[in-house]
């Protein structure tokens, strides 16, 4: 899939279709309402997601409803030093629109578009020791590819703002602690022949 390429995939009912491609950067709010409504993914500022709709829509995708809505994204970057490698930084889907797959096929999507246009040959994404939801579709993925995956903590908790460092809204003004960053090293694909 090229940069231009819009996919469309056949949703739930029969007169429903979702469109898969680049986001745009009107897209930024709604991709961090998503991020916020998952209630799994660290949130970052509604700016960032502003700036990563800009900066990194080459390597990001967003699923779109019928209406031409954001119901899903998967946003990523190639890594300066490992520029075959694909980081895949966040993916979320509506509340709505779960148990429909459209993590897989955003992650299928945006990986054949970065294999193909950037040469890219693995994937790495980082997961917390209680996201099975991201496991499992991390692990599925590698399973479904047929190569290997590989797991190590890249950021133990330490590594994160202490326990005692004052925040709102949590008991006692403290932040819960941060639980270790587990690197998911995907690959190598085989060659694309490009």
């Amino acid at each position: 899939m090229t940069a231009a390429q819009k996919d469309r995939f056949r949703a739930d009912r029969a007169d429903e279709f979702m469109t898969v491609e680049s986001p745009r950067v009107e897209d930024g709010a709604a991709l961090w309402r998503i991020a916020r409504d998952s209630e799994v993914l660290d949130l970052n500022s509604p700016y960032s997601y502003l700036l990563w709709c800009r900066d990194f829509a080459a390597t990001s995708l967003v699923a779109r409803d019928g209406a031409g809505e954001p119901i899903a994204f998967v946003s990523g970057y190639t890594r300066p030093d490992r520029p075959r490698t694909l980081l895949v930084w966040q993916i979320a889907v509506d509340r709505a629109h779960r148990g429909r797959g459209l993590a897989g096929v955003l992650l299928d999507a945006l990986t054949a578009r970065v294999r193909t246009g950037r040469g890219v040959c693995e994937v790495e994404t980082t997961v917390t020791p209680d996201n099975t939801a991201s496991d499992r579709l991390f692990t599925s993925y590698a399973h479904r590819h047929g190569v290997p995956l590989e797991r190590q903590v890249l950021f133990p908790g330490a590594l994160f703002p202490p326990e005692d460092a004052p925040a709102q809204g949590t008991p006692e003004g403290r932040l819960p602690a941060h639980q270790p960053e587990v690197l998911y090293r995907i690959g190598p694909f085989a060659p694309t022949g490009d």
